[in-house]
Formats: C-alpha cells, sequence, structure tokens
C-alpha cells in the first residue's frame, strides 16, 4: 500500500488549466491494484477542490491542463478508506485512475 498520492502526466495539456472550485468534465476509468477496472466514464463532472470527489481527485486534478491526460495512483486514505463501496470497491483499497481533461468552467465562464 502507498501512502502518497502518485500523479504521473501521460500527455499535458496546453487548454485551461482546472482550479478549486471549477466544474470540470472528464474522461476516465479507474482500476483496483490487481488491475481489475471498477468504474469508467466518458463525460464525469464534478466540481473540483471542495470535498465532493475522493480527496485524491481534489489533490490530482487541480493544476491539470485541458487536453491533458493524467495516471493517478490513489493511497487508500485518499480514496475511500476503510469504507467497502457497493460490490466493486472493497474497504482499505488503493485506486488507480487514467484521467482525461475534456473540459474547464469557472465563474468567469
Amino acid at each position: 500500500m502507498t501512502q502518497e498520492l502518485v500523479i504521473t502526466d501521460l500527455h499535458v495539456g496546453t487548454g485551461k488549466t482546472a482550479v478549486k472550485g471549477a466544474l470540470i468534465t472528464t474522461r476516465y476509468s479507474g482500476y483496483l491494484a490487481d488491475g481489475t477496472q471498477f468504474d469508467a466514464s466518458d463525460a464525469f463532472q464534478c466540481v473540483i477542490g471542495t470535498g465532493r470527489v475522493i480527496k485524491g481527485w481534489d489533490q490530482g486534478i487541480i493544476g491539470m491542463n485541458v487536453g491533458g491526460k493524467r495516471q493517478l495512483s490513489v493511497p487508500a486514505h485518499l480514496a475511500y478508506g476503510e469504507r467497502q463501496i457497493g460490490e466493486r470497491i472493497p474497504a482499505n483499497s488503493d485506486l488507480f485512475f487514467e484521467i482525461e481533461l475534456l473540459e474547464v468552467l469557472t465563474r468567469d465562464d
């Protein structure tokens, strides 16, 4: 089990930067440590940096640019911790995501 969030840029985008409080749209896939895919979306929207998604996403997406692709290795304590999530995510699971940032909307838009 890792203790730190690991951020790996696969492709650095050149578009708008994700900032705290922005509404972002992503394409992502999520995996367990054994490689089992537990989730995916082609157009997932959330407000970033405000506790509406797991801490690993709040910390790992801020600063990313539209058009970028990033891998996040999220330790359990920055994901769901001791909670089991449905049938797909066991308690104390480290999670791995591949995320493409499609859009960033801020109050200025």
